[in-house]
């Protein structure tokens, strides 16, 4: 008989110690008070007094639209290049979308079909629904790897190359970007063709998080598609889109996730919605996929935009 309770005893302490290492792995993210949300926010401010000094250094005559190539001063000084494409049917003022590529990428990411982030298949997806669209290059990246003596953002040991690599933090290169974003809208703002009311955005990877950011920064943006974007940044709150989910309000935001992505797992970060981000004007869409999610994305982003820009 003692050896029959003794057995049960093992199964519910089994039993209790799995329920509990679960409901653990299962709890959301820590987020910050809203006290200190709103301390923080201030680190995205952009001051627009800065001379944008903006220009188109090159464009091309399409068929179905017409593509430029524009640069502008950034926040800190450093030049900004950015592709600002305008879709020939329709009317303007077009709706516009700002395109944010991930870590390591670059604003060409957006022109490549079948690249990790389907990027050109989503670009061309908007401008035939009649969306301008705008992709620049993140802070450090792209052509604006001189910000880190043209060394890649992942180093790598090169003895021809400076001792010091890591230049910025992810946190500074996250807040340049969205104030980049900010006075590339300024520049935006003095054109013809843009509604400046119907202002969205969609980012993959890094450029999820930087949505987070965006949508607590920057009023003239009205909803987002964030797909893939860890919630959870180490190394400092500043750059934890967890933490600027106070931020969203009432702007519809959607979230395109992969079950299977090594950057998150799926119990916290579907926690974190349910506890943070779920409201009537949100939506979370699970993928049986990794970080690369594929063209299966396209049709459920661009019907998000439709609904809502």
């Amino acid at each position: 008989m003692s050896s029959a309770i003794n057995r049960m005893l093992f199964v519910c302490t089994a039993i209790i110690i799995a329920f509990a290492a679960f409901a653990e792995n299962s709890a959301p993210y820590p987020r910050i008070t809203e006290e200190a949300f709103k301390s923080c926010v201030p680190f995205f401010k952009c001051d627009s007094t800065i001379p944008l000094e903006a220009r188109i250094v090159q464009e091309w005559d399409n068929k179905n639209s017409l593509r430029q190539k524009i640069v502008f001063r950034g926040a800190q000084g450093f030049l900004v290049p950015g592709l600002f494409e305008i879709p020939k049917q329709g009317e303007k003022p077009y709706p516009l979308v700002l395109l944010l590529h991930g870590w390591s990428g670059s604003k060409a990411n957006w022109y490549e079909d079948n690249n990790f982030i389907s990027g050109g298949i989503m670009r061309k997806a908007l401008l035939e629904s009649g969306y301008a669209v705008l992709a620049l290059d993140a802070a450090t990246h792209g052509e604006r790897s001189n910000e880190i003596d043209y060394l890649h953002v992942n180093p790598f040991e090169d003895p021809a190359a400076p001792l010091r690599s890591n230049y910025f933090s992810f946190a500074e290169i996250c807040i340049q970007t969205v104030k980049d974003y900010q006075r590339a809208l300024d520049y935006i703002a003095g054109r013809d063709e843009i509604d400046m009311n119907r202002i969205g955005l969609i980012g993959y990877s890094m450029g999820g998080m930087h949505s987070f950011f965006m949508l607590a920064a920057e009023p003239r943006l009205k909803m987002a598609v964030a797909c893939v974007p860890p919630l959870l940044t180490l190394g400092g709150s500043t750059a934890s889109p967890v933490d600027y989910s106070r931020g969203i309000g009432d702007k519809p935001l959607l979230m395109l996730m992969g079950r299977k992505d090594e950057l998150y797992e799926f119990a916290p970060m579907e926690s974190s919605y349910h506890a943070y981000i779920e409201r009537p004007t949100t939506k979370i869409i699970w993928y049986d996929r990794g970080h690369e999610l594929g063209p299966i994305y396209v049709p459920d982003a661009l019907a998000w935009i439709k609904e809502y820009l």
